[in-house]
């Protein structure tokens, strides 16, 4: 019962200096607002690039690219061949830790024009029809390249949604959604006939957004969907969005066509089975942009990646001359980047909730000055040292819990006022455990910036307070 008496008493004496309290309670309500909101938005930057992370494939995903030869087998950079198919068919027959091994053939600057309009991909690419699973895509509309389509290297095309918008026309733009399979579009002069296109891909924010605007309505003048898409203009959004952007300004084309059309002129066809005794090395540049493959069980990563380097070693004749690329390698850099934005961003709170600290430290101590001869008239009547100090810790105590609670209330408009000014391809996410974090920390200010006021309180001599004026 003392003690709910001595919180009572807090309550009253902050209740009695109603301005000054609030005064006193600022920084704390800073400090934990920004150190809620703070984590709100490096959790919602976290979550943003990890959908990213599995919308271009998962852990499991891993791509081999051509490096340079190490200086000590220069001597043997002419027998050097590069990734090529062989590296295909070999990893199919004797490495069986890994599955979907999928050729990527790449050609830069290439234009794509329909009535009209041009459009630069992002990502134009040959390659067999395991890089729609490979690569976590997914069919809206049409099909996917197939091996019919691979065998007989056809004028066919599948496109994502930025390519559909930039040269049909977004939905925004005409009212209605288009289905461009059928159509035919010229690449780089060459004329392709589109059988397929991906579904559209976006953020979690972009989502919420066209949610939103759908429950609302479509905006005044315009008719249908309302979300807002890349045109192809090169410009990407920042963050985990260039991701998504990635694969809607995708172009997939069977690898033959793409040998055949843009690479090697006429040289003979990538025929499956057949490897560089086919033509894969009578004709110019033969190579391979990527060799992808997932390994089956990322518990066995390292021993899947030893496997494939042995394999492609004996392809490759010894030379080192391909490097491994991992998603695991983006997961740590996002474990990274997540955890210094929380230290940087959490040491600035603390410092905030310090300032706050010291704040109620100084107002506790100018609070004694008023009250030495109260404390007086309670030690004449029998308060003990323990008495007085508790009754001065609760108070700053409770200042710092008045303060964490409506911190804690103010972090939600805090979040929701970065994200009008600084919108980003993430919603921040409060988490019950930054806010755990930043309401035990005010206690734990309070009650170190009660401790020396509560100190000098309770060592007062009763005859010296009683005589104080």
């Amino acid at each position: 019962m003392n003690f709910l008496i001595t919180i009572s008493v807090g309550f009253k004496e902050i209740w009695a200096n109603k301005f000054r309290s609030v005064l006193t309670m600022l920084g704390i309500i800073l400090g934990v607002g920004s150190l809620v909101a703070q984590s709100a938005l490096v959790k919602g930057l976290e979550n943003g690039m990890k959908e990213a992370l599995i919308a271009i494939g998962g852990l499991e995903k891993v791509y081999v690219t051509p490096q340079a030869i190490p200086i000590w087998q220069q001597h043997r950079k002419d027998q050097a061949v590069g990734n090529t198919m062989n590296d295909i068919y070999a990893l199919q027959r004797s490495a069986p830790l890994v599955h979907l091994v999928t050729p990527e053939m790449q050609t830069r600057e290439v234009t794509v024009t329909r009535a009209g309009k041009a459009f630069n991909p992002w990502h134009f690419v040959g390659t067999w029809p395991g890089a729609l699973e490979l690569n976590q895509h997914v069919i809206e509309h049409g099909r996917m390249v197939s091996d019919v389509d691979e065998k007989e290297a056809r004028s066919v095309c599948v496109i994502g949604t930025g390519t559909r918008d930039a040269l049909f026309g977004s939905p925004e733009e005409i009212g209605r959604e288009i289905n461009p399979v059928g159509e035919f579009i010229n690449i780089n002069h060459q004329r392709f006939r589109i059988i397929g296109m991906f579904q559209h891909y976006e953020s979690e924010l972009d989502r919420k957004a066209r949610a939103l605007a759908n429950e609302n309505g479509p905006e005044p003048g315009k008719v249908g969907p309302t979300r807002k898409r890349g045109q192809g203009s090169g410009k990407s959004k920042s963050g985990a969005g260039i991701a998504f952007e990635w694969k809607n300004n995708t172009i997939y084309i069977p690898l033959n066509t793409m040998w055949l059309k843009f690479r090697a002129g006429v040289a003979a066809p990538l025929v499956p089975g057949a490897g560089a005794a086919a033509g894969l090395d009578s004709g110019p540049d033969p190579r391979l942009s990527t060799v992808y493959f997932k390994v089956k069980d990322l518990s066995q990563m390292n021993d899947a990646l030893q496997q494939v380097r042995n394999v492609m070693m004996h392809t490759h004749k010894g030379i080192d001359d391909f490097a491994f690329n991992t998603q695991e390698n983006w997961s740590e850099n996002i474990a990274t980047a997540t955890r210094n934005a929380r230290l940087s961003g959490g040491i600035i709170a603390a410092i905030s909730l310090l300032v706050g600290g010291v704040g109620i430290m100084n107002i506790m101590l100018a609070s004694i000055t008023e009250r030495v001869r109260e404390i007086g008239v309670r030690k004449a009547i029998g308060a003990t040292f323990i008495d007085i100090f508790i009754q001065i810790l609760v108070e700053s105590v409770v200042i710092a819990v008045i303060g964490g609670v409506a911190g804690l209330l103010a972090s939600q408009g805090l979040v929701k006022l970065l994200t009008l000014v600084s919108p980003a391809d993430y919603t921040p996410v409060i988490t019950v455990d930054a806010m755990l974090l930043a309401f035990g920390f005010s206690v734990v200010v309070g009650v170190l910036a009660g401790i020396f006021p509560g100190l000098k309180a309770a060592r007062l001599h009763p005859i010296q307070a009683l005589r104080y004026e």
